[in-house]
């Protein structure tokens, strides 16, 4: 019994010593070569709190992918302090909208419209397109994908460029194969690198970057110098089936 006991207390405390050191930053799964990808930068919202942006800079970082919008009504409160510091620390920038599936796409896109300049130097919007932490109902794949198509057209005319879609497995499966032509792909994957066709790959969401006073999303550029200037520059010249 003695045994057993002292088993499960060293079992528990293995546990909750990996747990912290996770959510410390100590260890993940992901550890992407600058060698084999040279752009890396991070994403952020106000969760992160007041960041020092050039701090991030002096790190390595090339670029920030910031929250703006999420739904049809909410303002991220620390977006435009991130866009205007960032921008000066000489990152570059780039806007994200967390698309529910509760509201109107042309409703939702608006809201994003309405938060994010029109900067033709930034990097292209991005459509945070995910399960956790959206409605709990799961509508109909074409209902879904309806919705997301008249975002993607607001959008896409405002900034004279498709937008990047951030997308998890589970949603991507459920909702996105096979119909995301003409739109980068951001995957989500904390645990193996992702397959082929992806442009962004966030490979880890509790790295530790100095200016930032917690855990924060780290990502990767699939490319190099060449393909980043492409994507900065890129305007539309195609939409999605």
């Amino acid at each position: 019994m003695r045994s057993a006991l002292i088993a499960l207390a060293v079992s528990v405390l293995a546990g909750s010593l990996g747990a912290w050191g996770y959510f410390a930053g100590v260890w993940r799964f992901n550890h992407p070569s600058r060698a084999e990808f040279p752009i890396q930068g991070i994403d952020a919202s106000h969760h992160q709190g007041e960041i020092d942006w050039r701090a991030v800079a002096k790190d390595g970082q090339r670029f920030a992918y910031l929250k703006a919008t999420e739904g049809g009504d909410f303002k991220d409160p620390s977006f435009p302090r991130n866009w205007k510091e960032a921008k000066a620390a000489g990152l570059a920038v780039g806007a994200y909208h967390f698309f529910t599936f509760c509201k109107p796409g042309r409703l939702q896109a608006r809201n994003f419209v309405a938060a994010v300049p029109a900067d033709p130097g930034a990097l292209p919007p991005v459509i945070d397109f995910e399960f956790v932490g959206n409605c709990g109902e799961r509508p109909p794949k074409e209902a879904v994908l309806k919705e997301l198509s008249d975002f993607t057209a607001v959008v896409t005319a405002a900034y004279g460029k498709p937008p990047v879609l951030y997308v998890t497995r589970a949603s991507y499966a459920r909702y996105l194969a096979g119909r995301t032509a003409g739109y980068p792909l951001w995957m989500r994957d904390v645990f193996r690198r992702p397959g082929r066709g992806w442009t962004f790959w966030q490979y880890a969401d509790n790295a530790r970057v100095s200016g930032v006073a917690g855990p924060v999303d780290r990502n990767a550029f699939h490319g190099g110098e060449a393909e980043f200037r492409a994507l900065l520059e890129a305007r539309a010249s195609s939409t999605a089936r």
